[in-house]
């Protein structure tokens, strides 16, 4: 029988082992823009390793739907990576414990509108899942050659679901 992941609402501590909850969330640090702009400074720790060069890429991806079967993870060894909605709807956002060769325990997280995330290195996570259109996002993540890939399949799927009642999904 396929394990079941509840999804919670992501919050800055509960997504910190994993990575950056990137948001405006409190007091800008600055006022800039003929006092028209409310500038939130430097809310990710981008890592692209040594001799490496980052870079931004747009992806548009497919809305998926709940419950959603979480096949498969992935992570990047040589860098963060960071998806930056470039629209105000929620996305999915599934990752696991553990920087070994096997992920661990499972969690998903549901974004807010304006919400952006960044994965901190080696940190196993599901592909971007928006859950409605457009699933157009902007990544930041390495663009430099060499290996920066390694996927995990699981034997059976995860099956994240916002709530579950007797087995129903709600």
């Amino acid at each position: 029988m396929s394990e079941a992941v509840l999804i919670q609402d992501i919050t800055h501590d509960a997504f910190a082992p994993f990575g950056d909850l990137v948001d405006i969330s409190g007091e800008p640090d600055k006022i800039i823009n003929q006092g028209l702009c409310g500038r939130y400074h430097d809310r990710a720790r981008f890592d692209f390793g040594p001799n490496c060069k980052g870079g931004l890429s747009l992806f548009n991806a497919e809305p998926r739907t709940l419950p959603y079967a979480l096949e498969m993870v992935e992570r990047h060894p040589l860098c963060t990576q960071a998806f930056i909605p470039l629209h105000q709807n929620p996305f999915l956002v599934s990752v696991a414990e553990g920087n070994d060769d096997t992920p661990g325990k499972v969690h998903a997280f549901i974004t807010k509108p304006g919400q952006a995330i960044n994965f901190h290195r080696n940190t196993w996570h599901g592909v971007l899942t928006p859950l409605s259109a457009p699933g157009q996002f902007a990544v930041i993540d390495r663009v430099s050659a060499g290996d920066n890939l390694q996927e995990y399949w699981f034997d059976e799927p995860k099956i994240i679901a916002k709530q579950l009642v007797r087995g129903t999904e709600m």
